[in-house]
């Protein structure tokens, strides 16, 4: 079966590849979690819309990594939750709410699959988020959870 891939799946290309899989692969795991689309006609013009939006993800080298390193291990990254009693979260902080939070606060577009938290956030406070940016470089990000 060709399908578009629509992020990057290991040892099988990066989003906005054209590949040939099995059916079996891509209708039950590829599909249904989303990481590939169909390929049609109509599916290959939204191919440039998926390269444009992974350029400007994409780390170019080690300088542009440690500079961005250095840009979010300087910057304070707030995210605004709904709590309960006692601080608890309704739900807890996810990877798109943090890669929300540092797009407001630095203006840099990371994907949400390079974020690695040690546990689910469930309550206020402070915590250490890992951003890999590519080429061996980890940002450790200072995180703030606090109640809206």
């Amino acid at each position: 079966m060709k399908l578009i891939l629509t992020r990057e799946v290991a040892k099988l290309g990066t989003a906005g590849d054209v590949v040939t899989v099995k059916d079996g692969y891509a209708r039950n795991f590829l599909l249904p979690r989303g990481a590939a689309i169909a390929w049609t006609l109509g599916g290959e013009k939204q191919i440039e819309g998926i390269r444009r939006a992974r350029a400007a993800r994409e780390v170019r080298d080690i300088d542009h990594a440690k500079e961005i390193k250095a840009t979010l291990e300087g910057a304070t990254i707030t995210v605004l939750v709904k709590t309960g009693v006692a601080g608890r979260l309704f739900g807890s902080v996810t990877d798109k709410d943090i890669t929300a939070a540092i797009k407001s606060a630095t203006k840099i577009d990371i994907d949400r699959h390079n974020i690695k938290a040690t546990g689910h956030i469930k309550k206020t406070g402070s915590y250490s988020v890992k951003v890999s940016l590519g080429h061996n470089v980890v940002a450790t990000v200072a995180l703030a959870v606090t109640a809206s």
